[in-house]
Parts: structure tokens; sequence; C-alpha cells
């Protein structure tokens, strides 16, 4: 259904252009939009509904019925009885017809497309009403998915529409309260290069718009209807694994997520037993801030004592004190890669379970 602000400016707009009052009233004489007070029709409204005419001059206005398909769905009233005033009618009429279906067609889609990516369609039923919408089954697409928050959920949900305006075969909606989704098709030859060039153009858009600490995330590339449901479920992941491992990130891709997909579906108390016996009776945040910050840098550095010690300012034999006295508390020598990938791990996996622990997981 066309809500009623879209009615109202687009009789604003017939009203600026041609100078004729409008007034569009449902068929029991309830005013939707108007330009003009028409006063109490609701009779003449009525009587007019239930005539075999489609348009009728009655007490000095041009009355119009409008159809969606075979359902009389408005009367619309022209002020005035000239031949300019039915024309513009007329064309009111006509335009008013067309966006029902539009809308129709747009709220069908929009349907469809949420029920695919929530896996409430049998198999069948996905490509039989891909071809009566004129969807494309077998075409490449992804999804992603923007954090807006449920206060700006709106806001953002228009934005992003605008910005991938209305020829466009992507489709934009939501399904939750709190995020806006795109379901955007992509050219074969160059995938993962648009899916990256649309994200960064949609940040840049809506840091535009003064729309900080919003977070976007999207699946893998899917070549199938049927498997959009899946980059869906892979875009929500990566906006919750990005939380987690790369809150320095306003986008982040589910390729991207590493490891921390991995350490992201561990259940807690297996991650509690390896926290043990890597720390044993310890507590990982036992470590002090300078050693952290240090052991993060050698990582960054890739175990290369020379160089962190020179970016940290420090002398070698400094960066090597702290290494030694962090291999005394844990048995870990992060000049050992393969102790350094262990306790690598277990800073992952400690910052995961606070995460957890914080949103009540």
């Amino acid at each position: 259904m066309i809500s009623n602000q879209v009615l109202q400016n687009i009789i604003d707009g017939l009203r600026n252009i041609a100078r004729v009052d409008l007034c569009i009233l449902d068929t029991e004489g309830k005013e939707a939009a108007s330009t003009l007070d028409v006063g109490d029709i609701a009779k003449t409204v009525s009587d007019f509904a239930a005539s075999p005419a489609d348009s009728q001059q009655i007490q000095g206005f041009q009355y119009f019925k409008v159809y969606d398909e075979q359902h009389l769905e408005y009367i619309l009233i022209a002020a005035g009885t000239g031949e300019d005033v039915y024309l513009v009618g007329k064309m009111a009429a006509f335009q008013i017809q067309n966006l029902i279906v539009a809308y129709k067609e747009r709220f069908d889609r929009d349907n469809f497309i949420k029920n695919l990516l929530l896996d409430n369609l049998l198999l069948v039923d996905i490509y039989n009403r891909a071809k009566k919408l004129h969807i494309q089954a077998d075409q490449a697409r992804v999804v992603a998915v923007i954090e807006a928050g449920e206060e700006r959920n709106n806001a953002v949900l228009e934005l992003v529409r605008n910005h991938v305006g209305t020829g466009s075969r992507d489709f934009v909606t939501v399904v939750d309260e709190g995020n806006v989704l795109v379901v955007k098709e992509l050219d074969e030859a160059d995938a993962l290069k648009e899916i990256d060039r649309f994200a960064k153009g949609l940040e840049a858009l809506l840091q535009k718009e003064s729309m900080e600490g919003i977070r976007i995330a999207y699946g893998t590339v899917v070549h199938d209807l049927k498997e959009v449901s899946r980059s869906y479920k892979e875009a929500k992941m990566a906006l919750d694994v990005g939380k987690i491992f790369f809150d320095d990130r306003d986008v982040i891709a589910y390729s991207e997520l590493g490891i921390g997909r991995l350490i992201y579906q561990l259940p807690i108390p297996l991650c509690k037993m390896f926290i043990r016996e890597i720390f044993g009776g310890r507590s990982p945040d036992d470590i002090d801030e300078e050693t952290l910050t240090t052991v993060l840098k050698f990582f960054e550095n890739s175990l290369n004592v020379s160089e962190t010690s020179r970016q940290l300012f420090i002398h070698r034999n400094t960066l090597v004190y702290r290494l030694d006295k962090l291999q005394k508390s844990t048995g870990l020598d992060l000049r050992v890669f393969e102790d350094a990938i262990t306790f690598r791990i277990a800073l992952m996996v400690v910052k995961y379970m606070r995460y957890m622990d914080c949103n009540d997981f």
C-alpha cells in the first residue's frame, strides 16, 4: 500500500506544475491526501464508487476512479470542470495507478527476499516465485549487513535505497530492527573488487551523513539464489566476529575473519579449559599492560626482536628480559613459533570470552 505521505507528495507536485487542486480519498470518503477542502462528501463519493462510471463531473469537481487491478482503491477529485482540469485529473489517476502496481511488485519482491534470507522457502518455491517476480536465479550475488541500530534503522534504510537506486536489481530490506540488508548482484569477472568498492562506498555515504559508529559486513559470493541465505549468515557472523577481533574496522568481510571465525564457534567451556592449560591458575589479566603491548608489537613484526625493540624505542636486552619474564609465568617462549602461535590464540580466546560475557550470551 502506498503511504499517505507519498500520495501527498504526488498531488503537491502536480498542483505546483498544473495549478490544479486535487484530493485523494478511499472508497468510504476518508481523505488520504489533499490540496483542497472538499467538505463532507462521503455520500457523493459512495454513490460515485457504486456507479459504473470511471470519471464524472459532480458539483463543480471532476471525480476519477483509481484501480488496483480490478479492485477500486481510491477516488481522485480535481477542483474545476474545464478540459485542462479533466486532463490533469486523468494524468494524476494514471500516475497513482502505476504507483500502486510498482509498490505491489516491490512489496512482493521484498517479501520474497526476506523469506529467502531467513530460509523460509522450499527449494521449489524459490525458483517458481523468482520466475514470477522476474528475478534471475543463476546470478552472482552477495549479502551485506549494515548494523544501524534501532533508532537509525529507517534513516539508514532510506539512504541506502537512494544510493542503490530504484532501477537497480539489488535488493535493500530489513529482517530485524537493527540491521539493513543489501542483496547485491555482481559481475562474475570482478565480483570481489566490486563488493569491496560497494561496501566502502556505503561507508563513505553514511559517514557523509554523520552516521557514525555504523559497521558493515558482507559474506562470500554465491552463484545461485538458493545460496543467498548462506551469504547472509556469513555476513552476520562477520559482523559479530568483527566486533571482537577487528574492532578498529568499520567494514569487514567474512573471508577476512581468519582464525577468529573458528574461535567464535568454540563453546565457552572448551575455551575456559584451554585458558587454564595455558595460564595455569593465573588470570590473563595478570599480564601487565607494558608486557602485553610488547608482545603485540612482537607479533606485528613477525617475532623479529631487533625490529620490535627499534619500534618500541627500547634496548634489545630489555625486550629479551620482558619475553623471558613472560616465559617464566606461562611456560611459553614467544621466540619459538609454536609457542607464539599458542599465546596469540590464547589472547584471542580471552577476548572472545570477555565479549560473550559482556553480551550475556
